[in-house]
């Protein structure tokens, strides 16, 4: 009798809170009709995400990917919001806002009631992304925060309580590695696959098709006019290689005042185009077409689009050329291996000052110059909490104090105010369909990060979301034997 007293009190005290919370909420579909969150006849993954997170709106594209992915189907996969809960906008403008977006978004369920925020830290949410992952029965097996990928999804459909963690991070102690995607057309991909895969930085090049009329479409239906284009998906490490230089190396391989023609091949699917997931691309993707419209005469004619849909290509396409050595190819897939040209103008002098003076890896390149964000929760500062001072890690400028961080549960170094005023500069940032104020440090002008009105209210109500690769921590015992001795009051 004592033991089942104790089952019944580990049940009372533990499940039945968790079922009752989630009993009260409800969802419905972004047109306010009534929907269920778990599937009845398999696990389920729930993504959890807001539109304040960079991180979560750059992953949406990827999550609508997996959710039409043949090989996952033996999940369901669903994402949800909470309207009017832990920073989110209210129900009527997050509505507007998401019907907003011009890139394809995985369907999401508005969590409404007056248990949401209960039900949320009845499961055990810390941050976003965060993934509930449910077993076939509706209960909850585990959460996982941050980033979860193809591959960690098939780990999790094999065994739901799969290591994932090996997957998303190399080495205990290593940030998690970033991977950006970009998805070229440039006439037939096999050429186009063969070539990028021999590019130092890139992860993963995928034949497949792109922005067309119909779902899963065969190569027959696309020869036979479905619209699409035939598209490489290009998986690189931004670290290694920037978007600027993959797409220097995809126009010089491409005719980019061709219509619907590429070397001997002839159609719409051979098309060239630029089909992008993060809207904080396009502004790249934009320059780099009005740099190279200064070497033709006749008009670029590229199209440059949100990707609406992307299917892989059938598996004989898939390394057609490493299959077939001989096989038909209309570009120059030697030119992989020869160096870009070195380039003139701004983003030369940027580069060269990078190298030779300030000694810049990509991946810090890329987060203050290009304005990246790093993934939530890959940051060794996110969870530091020694005393000593941030410092901008291209000028050295002070910027935050360790005084004024806290760990606000979001995957990046939070602070409650710079180190000065006068250290920062905010600017609007509109990314996103989103309006969102820009934190840049002052003296070298390096993106930092975003701020906003979450923060704790006796501390001024303000969260200084900053990406920890934009920052170099001075400990405290350092700072006179760095220059910062003057900083030390700012820290004690």
């Amino acid at each position: 009798m004592k033991r089942w007293s104790l089952l019944f009190l580990f049940w009372s005290v533990l499940i039945a809170p968790l079922q009752a919370s989630q009993a009260d909420v409800t969802f419905t579909d972004i047109h306010g009709q009534a929907a269920t969150l778990l599937a009845s006849d398999k696990p389920t993954l729930v993504k959890f995400w807001a539109s304040w997170c960079p991180q979560c709106l750059s992953e949406l594209e990827e999550t609508e990917q997996m959710r039409h992915d043949n090989t996952l189907n033996g999940v369901h996969i669903t994402t949800v919001a909470t309207p009017g809960v832990w920073g989110e906008k209210p129900k009527g403008e997050f509505e507007a806002w998401y019907k907003g977006l011009d890139f394809a978004a995985p369907p999401v369920l508005l969590a409404q009631g007056a248990q949401v925020e209960s039900w949320l830290k009845s499961l055990g949410l810390k941050g976003y992304p965060s993934w509930g992952v449910f077993d076939a029965k509706g209960q909850l097996v585990r959460v996982i925060t941050g980033h979860l990928g193809a591959a960690q999804v098939a780990q999790l459909q094999a065994d739901l309580h799969a290591d994932v963690h090996q997957v998303q991070q190399a080495k205990k102690g290593e940030s998690a590695m970033e991977k950006k995607t970009i998805y070229l057309a440039g006439g037939c991909f096999w050429g186009l696959e063969a070539y990028f895969e021999r590019i130092d930085g890139v992860l993963d090049a995928v034949s497949g098709y792109a922005n067309g009329n119909s779902e899963n479409p065969s190569y027959q239906d696309v020869i036979a006019g479905s619209g699409h284009a035939e598209t490489v998906k290009v998986d690189y490490d931004p670290s290694k290689i920037s978007l600027h230089d993959i797409l220097r190396r995809y126009f010089r391989v491409i005719d980019p005042t061709s219509v619907n023609k590429q070397g001997n091949d002839r159609g719409v699917q051979y098309r060239t185009g630029i089909y992008y997931t993060d809207e904080a691309d396009r502004a790249q993707i934009e320059q780099d077409i009005a740099g190279e419209q200064q070497k033709h005469s006749q008009k670029i004619v590229v199209e440059v689009q949100p990707l609406r849909q992307f299917f892989a290509a059938e598996e004989y396409h898939q390394d057609y050329l490493r299959k077939n050595p001989n096989g038909y190819c209309h570009i120059d897939i030697s030119l992989a291996d020869k160096p870009l040209e070195a380039e003139k103008g701004q983003s030369a002098v940027k580069k060269d000052y990078r190298e030779q003076k300030l000694g810049l890896t990509d991946r810090q390149f890329y987060i203050t110059q290009q304005n990246g964000t790093e993934r939530a929760f890959s940051h060794e500062y996110d969870h530091l909490f020694a005393p000593g001072i941030y410092v901008d890690i291209v000028s050295g400028e002070p910027l935050f104090s360790s005084r004024d961080k806290y760990d606000s549960g979001c995957g990046w170094p939070s602070f409650t105010r710079p180190i000065a005023q006068s250290a920062v500069v905010e600017k609007v940032d509109k990314s996103f369909n989103m309006t969102r104020t820009e934190v840049r440090s002052h003296d070298a002008d390096s993106h930092l990060g975003h701020v906003f009105p979450d923060g704790p209210q006796d501390k001024g109500g303000l969260r200084y979301c900053i990406n920890g690769t934009a920052l170099k921590f001075i400990p405290l015992e350092e700072m006179d034997a760095q220059g910062y001795g003057q900083w030390k009051s700012a820290v004690e």
